[in-house]
């Protein structure tokens, strides 16, 4: 589904990015962890479009995505779930979701999954994203990014800030995602940047491991124990 070449990234005189290079299969999990500011934003704003990339090349179903723009990932089946969730605090929730498929026809309905996926926000859908608890502009945030029913999904920490009881609900989402899909699609290829290691453990297929904008360690997810990767986060 996804495959990263060679990715070098700079900001001013630093070096960011360092030759990151890995494969996003569909139907799993990819976990990158890393302690902050090894680079995992960065990348993932890379993927999206969002930040240039200097060198190296980015191939969605085997064909470059390298120098598309963000709205041209979106079109080409990509959701993207920002650090810090970035919903629309003074549009409601019906409004946040219709975003997501602000390339579609303006008749295209929000689907009603997103609504059995995340239960509160049917609850809540007239209610400004800013009133929401900080765990209900998560689920939001991923609702949106799931209204356009991707092949891609693209996670940046969903578990910061967030209560337990949602990040369970935000895991088992993932994984039917991971596994199934949505209703009428097909089985996700999902890249999870997390530093909670429990919740990346429990939902890895494969991970990789940053240090200094370079993957240091990679591997599957039922391996991640005996690899080592708890103690690779506490150094």
């Amino acid at each position: 589904m996804l495959k990263v070449e060679g990715i070098n990234q700079y900001y001013g005189g630093s070096h960011i990015l360092r030759n990151v290079g890995f494969e996003a299969r569909l139907g799993e999990v990819t976990v990158i962890l890393g302690r902050n500011g090894v680079g995992k934003t960065t990348l993932l704003k890379s993927l999206m479009g969002v930040v240039p990339v200097k060198t190296g090349t980015i191939q969605l179903d085997a064909a470059s995505i390298t120098r598309d723009t963000p709205y041209e990932h979106a079109r080409k089946g990509i959701g993207y779930v920002p650090q810090g969730r970035e919903i629309f605090a003074r549009l409601t929730v019906q409004e946040n979701l219709r975003m997501g498929l602000a390339y579609k026809r303006g008749s295209t309905p929000i689907p009603a999954e997103l609504f059995e996926l995340f239960p509160v926000l049917k609850q809540m859908i007239n209610r400004r994203g800013g009133d929401l608890s900080g765990g209900q502009q998560q689920q939001l945030a991923i609702a949106r990014a799931l209204a356009a029913v991707p092949k891609l999904l693209i996670l940046d920490e969903p578990t910061e800030g967030i209560q337990p009881s949602i990040i369970k609900d935000i895991g088992r989402v993932i994984r039917m995602l991971a596994d199934r899909g949505m209703a009428g699609g097909q089985k996700m290829a999902i890249v999870l940047v997390e530093q909670f290691y429990d919740f990346a453990a429990e939902l890895a297929d494969q991970y990789l491991v940053m240090e200094r904008g370079e993957i240091i360690k990679r591997g599957r997810g039922d391996a991640m124990q005996a690899d080592g990767v708890r103690q690779l986060m506490s150094i």
